[in-house]
């Protein structure tokens, strides 16, 4: 007894809100009825990585990261609801407030900045580098925005390069 505390947590698992389990350890909840199958994931965070049922090798560091993930794998998302829509979908890395925060299917996306490819749902193969770069993309693919605001328009068009504050701002299809 220690000032009115009887038990201490001993370890990660002692804590009512943290798990280790199968190569993995998830901080600030603990989805242990629904981890069985998947393995070495990283999730710090409120609802951080809680619905992942069979997804591998994701982390997720932020309130909401990857939180609707349950078999995608090869994710990175750091920030506040970062790749929150996402299910299915691999290899997507996302960094900053709401980038990538809609996406559910789309694959292999870099989003850096703040609503970085925040409208995208299925497109795949965008790189989004800068505050709101391809923010309007939903289903565009093969994407490649640099600058604040960048393809900001953009929703469906493929192959597009854009550098620089502003580029092609308006280009939408």
């Amino acid at each position: 007894l220690l000032d009115g505390v009887t038990a201490l947590a001993s370890s990660v698992n002692g804590l009512s809100d943290a798990l280790v389990e199968t190569n993995s350890m998830y901080i600030g909840n603990d989805p242990s009825s629904t981890t069985d199958d998947a393995q070495y994931n990283v999730a710090v965070g409120i609802n951080a990585l809680d619905a992942v049922t069979q997804g591998d090798q994701n982390v997720a560091v932020g309130y909401n990261a990857l939180t609707s993930n349950t078999t995608g794998g090869y994710n990175t998302a750091i920030g506040n609801s970062v790749l929150s829509s996402n299910t299915t979908a691999s290899g997507n890395t996302g960094m900053g407030f709401y980038s990538l925060r809609v996406n559910t299917t789309g694959y292999k996306n870099t989003a850096y900045g703040y609503s970085a490819l925040g409208s995208n749902t299925t497109g795949g193969f965008n790189t989004a580098s800068g505050s709101y770069s391809l923010n309007s993309n939903t289903t565009g693919s093969n994407n490649t925005a640099s600058g604040y605001q960048s393809l900001k328009s953009n929703t469906t068009g493929g192959a597009n390069t854009a550098y620089g504050n502003a580029s092609l701002y308006s280009n939408t299809t």
